[in-house]
């Protein structure tokens, strides 16, 4: 009995063509097309994330001009 379910495991591994047994995405263009556009625009925000997570996006206290540290 396991050599019959191992050998129409490994039929139907093999038999695929795509790679991945579950498809990661919907087979309906629609949603397909909106799952694809909403994935891209969370890889495009990780950058932002990034700097949120190490503070790299705090407003900078600087002076916009250099000064002069000393007693005049």
């Amino acid at each position: 009995m396991r050599k019959w379910f191992l050998a129409a495991l490994v039929g139907c591994v093999l038999s695929t063509n795509i790679g991945c047994l579950l498809p990661l995405y919907s087979g309906d263009p629609a949603r397909r097309t909106r799952q694809l556009i909403f994935t891209s625009e969370d890889l495009s925000m990780i950058f932002d994330e990034w700097e949120r997570i190490w503070f790299l996006d705090q407003p900078s206290h600087m002076t916009p001009y250099p000064v002069h540290g000393g007693v005049i």
